[in-house]
């Protein structure tokens, strides 16, 4: 069981959580991405899945929580994002980088801006992929993972 209150006594003993305990705390969250701001939203996304919001937070842990992303399509950008930022690819050949701006990316696949930024926020280790499994992205609203009783990110 996780300690949820830290004393004097306990500042000198190493804090190790087992995994099937880890897995019992994971909480679910759901998000409405309506009106929300692409980079604001995708920091909070990744403290959730981090856990770094939690007081026993180790980067070696993936004991994050999972996030829910309804309404996907409807993110804002400021500025001049939609005409100035490029995502690039690579496929490794010579001359096949591919550039595509933010408007032509959020116009065929609504999802992937929002995955690409929440991606980027993660450490880049062996635990990234397992923490974007965690995310799941809805175009519109769905009630596919209300079995599992999501608490509302932003209330």
């Amino acid at each position: 069981m996780l300690p949820m209150e830290f004393t004097k006594k306990d500042l000198n003993k190493t804090l190790w959580v087992k995994p099937e305990e880890m897995n019992k705390q994971r909480k679910w969250y759901r998000v409405d991405a309506s009106k929300r701001t692409l980079g604001r939203l995708a920091t909070d996304i990744a403290k959730k899945l981090l856990w770094k919001d939690k007081a026993y937070y180790n980067d070696f842990w993936d004991a994050g929580d999972f996030v829910i992303v309804e309404n996907a399509q409807q993110i804002k950008v400021t500025g001049k994002k939609l005409a100035d930022k490029l995502y690039y690819s690579y496929s490794g050949y010579k001359g096949n980088v591919r550039k595509a701006k933010l408007g032509d990316v959020l116009e065929k696949d609504p999802t992937k801006a929002l995955k690409l930024a929440v991606r980027g926020m993660l450490p880049k280790n062996k635990l990234r992929d397992q923490r974007m499994k965690r995310l799941k992205l809805v175009v519109w609203t769905s009630t596919r993972y209300d079995n599992f009783k999501p608490v509302n990110l932003y209330k």
